[in-house]
């Protein structure tokens, strides 16, 4: 007898981000796998690429493995919408630690978790929100942050002139200046190219 197709969908919010975690979580040994890179859990779970193309391809039998509620969309209302679709589909979702949905008893406690998420991800947003109105009044007042920073958001790294010419005072090789401005290899070379270009040009 034919074991039922399990299937995986994974979902991380930046490019950055790696799906290995996730992937390694939940055992692996998937008839398929689905993923969204980069896509934001604000998005809607059927207008994600690969969730959208996961549901183009499930069959009646099929077991959606997941490794978190909020992978199954973007709030507690889209979340309870896509389960219900699912298993109406005759289509099994098991999320990880959690186990498998079922309906009724499961759909109901798989919302409760859902809400519970997407409480949680609105306080982060009034917190960060908050912490920003914080920093940009108290460098309205005193030239810096509240947590002592001279400008909002990410310090500026160093100019591709400032890298190319250190890197050719010094002699360094790619990954030696790489290190030295906590730059990646790439934009060493893509700063020495920039860099060289300028003092040509000076």
């Amino acid at each position: 007898m034919t074991s039922s197709p399990r299937i995986a969908y994974y979902r991380v919010s930046t490019t950055d981000q790696s799906i290995e975690s996730q992937r390694s979580a939940m055992g692996g040994g998937f008839a398929m796998e689905f993923k969204d890179e980069g896509v934001s859990g604000a998005v809607q779970a059927a207008k994600r690429p690969g969730f959208a193309a996961m549901l183009h391809g499930l069959t009646k039998g099929a077991t959606v493995c997941v490794y978190a509620v909020d992978r199954l969309g973007r709030d507690a209302i889209d979340v309870q919408a896509t389960v219900r679709q699912l298993l109406d589909m005759g289509v099994s979702v098991h999320v990880h630690g959690l186990g498998l949905i079922a309906k009724g008893a499961g759909e109901l406690i798989l919302a409760v978790l859902a809400q519970v998420a997407d409480m949680e991800r609105h306080r982060i947003n009034e917190r960060t929100a908050a912490g920003r109105q914080a920093a940009k009044e108290s460098l309205a007042l005193t030239g810096l942050t509240h947590k002592g920073k001279t400008s909002l958001g990410r310090p500026t790294k160093s100019d591709a002139k400032t890298v190319a010419a250190w890197r050719k005072a010094s002699g360094a090789s790619l990954s030696e200046t790489a290190e030295k401005f906590a730059l990646s290899l790439a934009t060493v070379k893509r700063y020495c190219r920039e860099g060289t270009a300028v003092a040509a040009s000076a």
